[in-house]
């Protein structure tokens, strides 16, 4: 347990650093475009601080993987809730950003809420095991939702930082599932590689590659560090839901406890609430070395 505790904090610092990175490269890339994904990719991979961003990310998944191996799911993503915190340090001490004292509160407040209810839903002592019918409810609504969600956000009405932030939430939520599926995974593996070949195995690739194009889009449009929020806050959301409902974490074990994991969820919404408000960065423009830009809006596609 305390191996994977470990994991999930690297895991939590790596992935707030390769968001940020992958931020910067994303707002210098031509806008990522639906009906031409292999070039969008080509255009993300080919700026320098996109492709650093994404190695750090692989690094960060692995450290997850290995976290979800060694820890509840539900401890695991309360663990990585502490990231939004390592996302505003690292956002203001390296990455030009500057957060107001309500983007400050909104990120603690929400960090905190999270840590409660992923606190509040140890392992008991029931026989480990899952609910096949909430996975299979969680995983195909998740992301007909978030298919829905991205969907919106192509309105011609909707705004290009609301654009981002609704992409930065679905895609979220589709690493979320991911989650789940690869925890699913990481139990069946045990009784042979061949469980690998698995519709949950399709699911966390269709899951990851949805959540790789809505996360970069969104980074393109919206405010960097709002984005980045939304997306970790909804991503342990739907986490610690599947922790909850598909693998059996128990919601507490007396009234106190549950009460406390119910105010601990009203602290996430009004913190998340609290975070969408002005972000600038120090530097106004970018230049040939790569240096963030403000201006993320990019055309839509």
């Amino acid at each position: 347990m305390i191996v994977g505790l470990a994991l999930a904090l690297a895991c939590a610092a790596a992935t707030s650093v390769s968001f940020l990175l992958k931020h910067r490269g994303a707002v210098l890339a031509p806008p990522v475009r639906v009906r031409h994904p292999l070039r969008s990719a080509v255009d993300l991979f080919g700026s320098k601080w996109f492709a650093v961003g994404w190695v750090v990310a692989v690094g960060a998944w692995l450290l997850h993987v290995g976290a979800l191996a060694l820890a509840p799911l539900s401890i695991v993503q309360a663990v990585l809730s502490g990231g939004l915190v390592f996302l505003a340090v690292f956002a203001e001490r390296f990455f030009g950003f500057r957060l107001g004292r309500r983007q400050w509160a909104g990120v603690i407040v929400t960090a905190a809420g999270l840590v409660v209810i992923g606190l509040t839903s140890g392992p008991d002592d029931d026989p480990p095991g899952y609910a096949l019918a909430a996975l299979i409810a969680i995983e195909c609504g998740v992301i007909v939702v978030s298919g829905a969600v991205a969907a919106i956000s192509t309105h011609r009405r909707v705004s290009p930082a609301v654009q981002g932030l609704l992409l930065g939430a679905a895609a979220g939520a589709l690493f979320g599932v991911s989650d789940i599926a690869i925890t699913y995974l990481a139990d069946a593996v045990e009784d042979g590689a061949l469980k690998l070949i698995s519709p949950w195995t399709g699911a966390a690739l269709v899951a990851s590659v949805g959540a790789f194009y809505a996360s970069a889009r969104g980074l393109q449009l919206g405010p960097g560090v709002e984005v980045i929020a939304l997306t970790s806050v909804a991503a342990n959301l739907i986490g610690i839901v599947g922790g909850i409902l598909v693998f059996r974490d128990p919601v507490g074990t007396g009234a106190l406890e549950i009460t406390g994991r119910m105010l601990a969820f009203c602290l996430v919404v009004v913190g998340a609430a609290l975070i969408p408000a002005p972000v600038r960065a120090t530097h106004a423009s970018s230049d040939a070395s790569g240096e963030p830009r403000t201006a993320a809006r990019v055309s839509n596609p």
